[in-house]
């Protein structure tokens, strides 16, 4: 089954990428060049046919019309395992740097907190499986393409998995604010880390919180009572990339 992604940037990644088989590229008729040249030599270097389309055509077929002249036809997501991504940590010589979403719901809040993992080195995502959206063409707009580069893996239980990365010497840190919760800047990150983000309201479930290691909480100082999910979890991600010196920085 065909599924189309949308928008300039979420194409590019896509076809830079390879998180899916790719069928087709769209363009829409009549529009410049300069805005799609990448797009087009990128789908040429991949041999993806190249076809073209009215405005309203692309929109029909992406059932949206925000999709900025350009959509790519293209196969489901393909997920990744644990041991890959633990792998993908051992060939680049780093600790593993993972995250990994309790329930956290929202293609939005998924893509952004996705689009910083990748930003931030993440070495791999781990998701539940029936509790959690799967990677959509939704999720991967709302990632600008980060999905399509980085390894995203689903799991049954959360908490095993939990238990199987601390087997391997894996901290797992919880975003949460509880009795028990330490400050962010009394910890330190620069250790073999999974960072935990949990439900936008409820936070981590019970069981995934007493399967922590550690549970750090954010230092606030205004009014309002909590940070969105994805924003908190981009601070920890980024705090996290902190404390490995920011390695492998575009301007390291």
């Amino acid at each position: 089954m065909s599924n189309y992604l949308m928008r300039r940037n979420t194409v590019l990644e896509a076809l830079r990428g390879d998180r899916r088989d790719v069928y087709r590229l769209w363009l829409q008729k009549g529009l410049d060049r300069r805005l799609t040249q990448s797009i087009f030599d990128a789908a040429k270097a991949r041999n993806v046919p190249i076809k073209t389309a009215t405005k309203q055509q692309l929109g029909h077929m992406a059932q949206d019309s925000s999709h900025q002249g350009v959509l790519l036809e293209v196969g489901q997501y393909r997920y990744s395992d644990l041991d890959e991504i633990l792998n993908l940590a051992v060939l680049r010589n780093e600790k593993p740097f993972l995250l990994l979403l309790d329930l956290l719901h929202g293609p939005q809040n998924i893509g952004a907190l996705i689009r910083t993992a990748e930003i931030c080195g993440v070495h791999g995502v781990i998701l539940q499986d029936r509790r959690a959206p799967d990677i959509t063409t939704a999720v991967s707009s709302f990632s600008v393409g980060a999905t399509e580069h980085l390894l995203i893996a689903q799991v049954t239980n959360l908490v095993q998995t939990i238990r199987d990365l601390q087997e391997r010497h894996v901290w797992i840190v919880g975003l949460d604010m509880t009795e028990n919760s330490q400050p962010l800047a009394a910890v330190d990150l620069d250790m073999p880390l999974g960072i935990v983000v949990g439900h936008e309201g409820q936070g981590l479930r019970r069981l995934v919180q007493k399967s922590c290691d550690l549970i750090v909480e954010l230092p606030m100082r205004g009014h309002v009572e909590s940070l969105n999910a994805a924003v908190a979890g981009s601070v920890m991600l980024y705090a996290a990339w902190g404390a490995r010196g920011y390695a492998g920085s575009k301007k390291s």
